[in-house]
């Protein structure tokens, strides 16, 4: 292998794909860099649901507009399904549907629409869903089956866009111009290191400076159920989680209700997305749990909580087929930062677990200012 490049990205999960696919496109001599021969972490573990509506209203949410977009433009070149599109958020609650009226008074809410009980079972007549007061229905979105996307990427990008992507090696050290692996030297002009929710062995003062540490995750993959689901499903729960609705002052109401009668799924951190795959099968999830250290162990207790919230919204969940758990990057400080760490070499993590829905744009962004280059766009 060349051991020259004009950039390296250190990390092959989305976000250093993402970095990756961005030098590309400015006509730059990409090399990723990373101990494993394929993506293993959170960007695997993950819905591969690229969520735009609820996200941060200022910064986010305008990312994963874009980042969809690269998307749509990737996949069908990647050879990468997109299993389902846009999303349905029913609420049980009239305090929900309060703060969903008020979300679409604002600009997120474009595109999006208000529909009633007998509205959302006519718009998805094969979904069983249980009575709701109100569902929002958004055409933002898009899915794929991440641990197939994140796999078919890279080899698309090596095979269309020249990516390199070299033997696994652990990365020593990063300084101007050349990454330090334990393979030998790597040189490049630039260097971007994308370390998701590894605190410590690159820069670890940096992570602990933004408050970096990790969140665990418990999912689920329940068998076919007979069934299709038109588009992902969320609850009232998420309405409390992205901030996108959560930071409007008709959350509140709906924040207090949520405390006293579902304190159990808000203190294991859980809100509802549902999604279907090809086969049939529901990915289901998730809850969240903050340490720098989260334990390593799946817990009925939090699966049954996921399921109840399931129920209440899709009815009897089927049987549970596959479990694990996924741990990604998180911090109260930033949804995400990128820091210049040395004379071209850059730092970017994202610490809100919305990687697959913004890393592209992130990428774009970071990559286009370091390099002072133009990202083409695809042909």
């Amino acid at each position: 292998m060349d051991s020259n490049f004009d950039v390296a990205v250190v990390g092959r999960g989305i976000v250093g794909l993402a970095h990756a696919l961005a030098a590309a496109r400015a006509g730059k001599r990409v090399v990723v860099v990373d101990r494993h021969a394929r993506a293993t972490g959170a960007s695997i573990r993950n819905f591969g649901f690229v969520t735009v509506t609820g996200q941060e209203r200022h910064e986010m949410w305008p990312l994963a507009q874009r980042a969809r977009d690269i998307w749509a433009e990737v996949a069908p070149r990647a050879g990468i399904a997109i299993e389902q599109t846009g999303m349905v958020l029913p609420v049980r609650r009239e305090v929900s549907v309060a703060l969903l009226e008020a979300f679409l008074a604002t600009e997120m809410g474009e595109g999006c629409t208000l529909v009633n009980d007998s509205g959302l079972r006519q718009l998805d007549p094969d979904t069983p869903f249980a009575r709701c007061e109100a569902a929002l229905i958004s055409p933002h979105e898009l899915r794929v089956e991440a641990r197939a996307a994140i796999p078919a990427l890279a080899e698309w990008m090596a095979r269309e866009l020249d990516v390199t992507f070299a033997p696994p090696t652990a990365v020593i050290a990063c300084e101007q111009g050349r990454v330090v692996t334990s393979a030998g030297e790597i040189r490049a002009e630039a260097i971007f290191v994308c370390p998701g929710d590894d605190l410590n062995a690159l820069f670890p003062q940096v992570m602990a400076e933004h408050a970096v540490t990790r969140c665990k995750l418990q999912m689920l993959r329940l068998a076919a159920p007979g069934w299709r689901m038109a588009r992902p499903v969320m609850s009232d729960l998420g309405l409390a989680r992205y901030e996108g609705y959560a930071a409007l002052p008709e959350a509140e109401p709906l924040k207090a209700q949520l405390h006293a009668e579902q304190s159990a799924q808000l203190d294991a951190g859980i809100h509802l997305i549902a999604v279907q795959s090809a086969d049939g099968s529901l990915v289901v999830g998730d809850s969240h749990d903050y340490g720098d250290a989260p334990d390593p162990f799946h817990h009925d207790r939090i699966d049954a909580l996921m399921l109840e919230e399931f129920g209440a919204v899709l009815g009897a969940p089927p049987p549970t087929i596959e479990r694990w758990i996924g741990v990604y990057a998180s911090s109260p400080k930033q949804n995400w930062f990128s820091r210049t760490v040395a004379s071209d070499v850059h730092v970017t993590v994202v610490t809100n677990g919305a990687g697959m829905s913004t890393a592209f744009a992130i990428g774009e962004r970071v990559v286009g200012a370091a390099l002072n280059a133009p990202i083409k766009e695809f042909a």
